[in-house]
């Protein structure tokens, strides 16, 4: 299976490890990340672990984070 934007979280690959942050809330609301063998990282919704999953690059995951230490984000939470 190609993996694209919009992919089916649960048909990515076998050995993908979903992971989520230990800030997480019981509540459901979570984001879960898994690195996929070709370097890529892929984002879902927890509440939703056979939708759609979101795909980045290395670099673009790392711009983010970078904006997230930065507070560049800190009027969304």
């Amino acid at each position: 299976m190609q993996v694209v934007n919009g992919a089916p979280a649960d048909k990515l690959a076998d050995r993908t490890q979903w992971r989520k942050s230990s800030a997480s809330n019981p509540s459901g609301n979570c984001v879960e990340v898994a690195a996929l063998q070709d370097g890529d990282v892929a984002v879902r919704n927890s509440r939703h672990p056979s939708g759609p999953a979101l795909i980045y690059t290395r670099a673009e995951m790392a711009a983010f984070l970078a904006g997230v230490k930065n507070g560049e984000f800190d009027d969304l939470g």
